[in-house]
């Protein structure tokens, strides 16, 4: 079984077979086999047991009597699961998924940002400013960069004080990571950072229209670096998606 560091037996088999079920090895309405997944992943029954159930609960799998364990359709799955979401942007996004955490992004955080420019509290804007200033700490280490960026991101939605959207930091965190892993080591990406500062200052100054467009300014430099990539990998022209070097920040 392919490890996943920092997770148990079980915590690695939800893992492993989620990511499978992601990425299309099996395809809907198919018979799961657990013996063959102990076998495969070299654990107990119980530890695919419960993997299977896990698995289950994300709408992934549907267990029926004399039918056994199949994969459910698509159209079935928790797609917003937090699970779901990383292992779909870990594996070869697809443009529609691409399109799709793009477009989702659009309508939520421009809405977030003039939510949060009427609401914000004290508390708050410290959330952002602590985050906007780890981001400038972070220098060339990227694991801190996209970790102080997300932060900043959901402080912004926080700010919001409307619980509903506050839990749609699913996927914000989902796009920037995608974003992050596709123009990882490309030559060319934006400093994100001005705008960000922007942002926090139009949220901290009251003014809804400018946090919004300090937002979609955010949303374009993504979309710009991440099409810029994308497009240089269909060339072939050498700015291929690197695994030893990291862009300073992701919008």
């Amino acid at each position: 079984m392919v490890t996943h560091p920092g997770r148990g037996l079980h915590g690695q088999a939800v893992e492993e077979l989620g990511r499978r079920i992601i990425r299309g090895d099996y395809p809907p309405g198919s018979v799961v086999d657990p013996i063959k997944f102990e076998t495969e992943l070299g654990v107990s029954k119980t530890v695919v047991r419960e993997a299977m159930r896990v698995l289950a609960s994300k709408g992934l799998l549907e267990s029926k009597q004399k039918r056994g364990t199949t994969i459910r359709p698509r159209a079935d799955w928790n797609l917003l699961d937090s699970d779901l979401l990383r292992w779909q942007g870990s594996s070869a996004p697809t443009d529609a998924f691409l399109e799709d955490l793009a477009e989702v992004r659009a309508i939520v955080e421009p809405a977030g940002a003039r939510l949060a420019a009427t609401r914000r509290t004290a508390s708050d804007l410290d959330a952002m400013r602590h985050a906007l200033e780890a981001m400038a700490a972070a220098g060339t280490d990227a694991d801190a960069m996209v970790e102080a960026d997300l932060a900043f991101h959901r402080a912004l939605l926080d700010a919001a004080h409307n619980e509903l959207l506050s839990r749609m930091e699913v996927v914000i965190e989902a796009g920037l990571r995608v974003r992050d892993r596709i123009v990882h080591g490309a030559r060319h990406f934006s400093d994100s950072i001005p705008v960000h500062q922007e942002l926090l200052d139009a949220v901290e100054a009251g003014d809804p229209d400018a946090a919004v467009a300090a937002v979609e300014s955010l949303l374009a430099q993504a979309s710009e670096d991440l099409a810029a990539v994308r497009a240089g990998d269909d060339e072939g022209d050498g700015d291929e998606v690197a695994t030893d070097t990291l862009p300073k920040e992701a919008p």
